[in-house]
């Protein structure tokens, strides 16, 4: 029997817990942001702890993170950036830890759901709003209609703008979470293929599956990206404003 591809976005509870007719179950989802949360920790300490002149492996990773991180914060955000880079960092190493985690069987890539996707996305849009509205006070609503655009456009411009500002943390979240969503499907698709056809499998399913497999790891590479370099880009919007 095939099995269903959409089994492994199935959220289950480990934990069952109710609180005032609110379910807030400690669910698979939960266990595997701890995890994420615990690895980046482990994966900070251990990248820092033991600093040598020729780095091992895990210092020579850590360090090309940080330093591909505080490159991309500095050419977007300059000088003004540095405070937002801890921020930043923590991140990108969220997003591209839980998208490797759908690499590994049995495990759970909660990136996949929009519901983690639209609340990482929503951080983000409060934080650069209230950035922009604690930098620039009321000024900051020039975001909607820059300084000499003709007065005459400014029914047509300003809700275009408010409607784009709006709409950004919504294809920040739909971005991250389709692209893993259909992703890992398709590896389901392509790894059930392989085993129904048991040895055929060898000739034809099984290459493809291996060419998507690390596919797949450079597409959870770039969606970590792709969410942090936006967030570097609103930010420098809001910040500098037009």
């Amino acid at each position: 029997m095939a099995t269903n591809p959409l089994e492994q976005f199935l959220i289950k509870p480990l934990i069952p817990l109710h609180i005032g007719g609110y379910d807030i179950s400690f669910t698979n989802s939960s266990l595997f942001m701890v995890l994420t949360t615990a690895l980046i920790i482990l994966f900070q300490w251990a990248g820092v702890k033991d600093r040598k002149l020729i780095p091992s492996r895990i210092q020579s990773f850590y360090e090309i993170s940080y330093e591909f991180i505080q490159t991309m914060v500095k050419d977007n955000l300059g000088e003004d950036g540095k405070k937002y880079f801890p921020f930043i960092f923590s991140l990108f190493l969220f997003i591209l830890f839980g998208n490797l985690w759908g690499m590994i069987p049995y495990s759970f890539t909660f990136t996949s759901h929009i519901v983690v996707t639209g609340a990482l996305a929503l951080i983000v849009f409060v934080l650069i709003t209230s950035v922009g509205l604690a930098k620039h006070g009321f000024k900051f609503f020039r975001l909607f209609f820059p300084k000499g655009v003709p007065l005459a456009i400014a029914p047509i411009l300003i809700p275009v703008e408010i409607i784009a500002y709006l709409f950004r943390p919504i294809t920040l979240a739909i971005r991250l979470f389709a692209n893993m969503m259909a992703g890992h499907m398709v590896l389901k698709l392509f790894g059930g293929f392989t085993v129904a056809m048991g040895v055929y499998g060898l000739f034809a399913p099984l290459p493809f599956l291996i060419f998507f497999t690390a596919f797949e790891i450079f597409v959870a590479l770039l969606q970590a990206y792709v969410f942090t370099i936006l967030t570097c880009i609103y930010l420098h919007d809001t910040l500098h404003l037009h």
